[in-house]
């Protein structure tokens, strides 16, 4: 079976958007204003879950090798990440102050508050991220500020796949208790669950109706309509909060919330209309991206903290939009070297692994 381009043509294009995104909302909150951050969400993660939905089936065991091997390599990362970290503590600490550094990152570094720096190494740290508990890298801020994608793929994949192979006849009626679990934690806020509850009922919806249009393809006479839904909906939602709600769709977005998740139709829309219509018949810098994307996933959270340096030096020397567009550009650069470096160290990672698993088995 060919593989469908367009799947990872539609996944370079979300993975240039979270840089994007990140770019905006991390070292951007200082000089990009609020309104290109906001439109930068227009295509946001949703889309991913959605592909995921699409690419799924019901091979439990394939699905779940899947998933293995994804955590392998998400611990080879951030093992190395965190000896990267104490590197580059150790080496900033030959230039500055142990009080300088703790300044640079309470006040650059990210939206947490770095409270202590040390040059003890915190294998606790460590211990948690393997368990996807994301304490904050002093170095690298962005990388566990977008992680949470990841545990919620984890868990979406693992539920869908369940539904697919003991329940097909019945993903209607799954689908429909996720969309009411949604609509009842938006109604009645004071019971909005914490943790990932409110995140898998939402994406995993995307991913039922994803399933569902699976080899479909939307109608031609359908798509205004779509569209004009679309529209509404919007109209609708700046009707009911007023115009203030469009500065706060990120806020409701960790968990996603009504606002975000109308602000997310567009794109998704998008993707479907394209679906099966869009043919992408030779690969290209975009499907390429597609197809590591997880590599550039975790490249983005290296980018994008390491592009404050830049915005710090340039901030008030450049124009904001020239700015933008240069810490962007570089970023997306950045982005491919650490990549494809993650690409070479992930190898290696499981060339050890496969020689320790050699000499135990002896």
């Amino acid at each position: 079976m060919n593989r469908d381009l367009y799947i990872d043509f539609s996944k370079g294009l979300a993975t240039l958007s979270i840089i994007f995104i990140h770019t905006a909302f991390w070292s951007g909150q200082f000089y990009i204003p609020a309104e290109i951050r906001v439109f930068s969400l227009v295509f946001d993660v949703a889309i991913f879950y959605a592909l995921s939905g699409i690419t799924s089936g019901n091979n439990i065991e394939k699905t779940f090798y899947r998933l293995l091997k994804l955590q392998i390599t998400y611990m080879i990362f951030v093992t190395g990440l965190f000896f990267l970290d104490y590197f580059f503590k150790v080496f900033g600490l030959l230039f500055f102050s142990l009080d300088d550094l703790k300044n640079f990152y309470a006040t650059f570094g990210s939206k947490y508050i770095v409270s202590d720096i040390s040059l003890e190494p915190r294998w606790q740290n460590l211990g948690n991220w393997y368990l996807h508990q994301y304490t904050p890298v002093d170095t690298f801020p962005v990388v566990m500020g977008s992680f949470w994608y990841l545990k919620v793929y984890f868990i979406l994949t693992m539920f869908g796949v369940l539904i697919l192979k003991f329940f097909p006849k019945h993903k209607n009626l799954f689908l429909i208790i996720c969309i009411t679990l949604t609509l009842l934690f938006n109604i009645f806020p004071t019971y909005y669950p914490t943790g990932q509850v409110g995140y898998i009922t939402f994406y995993l919806s995307l991913f039922l109706i994803a399933n569902k249009m699976k080899g479909k393809k939307i109608p031609v006479n359908m798509i205004p309509i779509l569209y004009g839904i679309v529209f509404i909906i919007l109209t609708g939602m700046f009707w009911y909060y007023g115009k203030e709600i469009f500065y706060k769709i990120n806020n409701n977005k960790f968990p996603p919330k009504i606002p975000y998740i109308i602000w997310s139709l567009f794109s998704l829309v998008t993707l479907f209309v394209f679906y099966n219509r869009l043919k992408i018949k030779k690969e290209n810098i975009l499907t390429y991206i597609g197809k590591n994307a997880i590599f550039f996933y975790f490249a983005q959270g290296i980018s994008s903290s390491l592009i404050y340096f830049i915005v710090v030096f340039f901030n008030e020397k450049m124009n904001w939009f020239l700015l933008m567009i240069e810490v962007y550009i570089i970023n997306i650069f950045l982005a491919f070297i650490i990549a494809w470096s993650l690409q070479k160290f992930d190898k290696f990672g499981w060339m050890i692994l496969t020689y320790l698993r050699k000499k135990t088995s002896e």
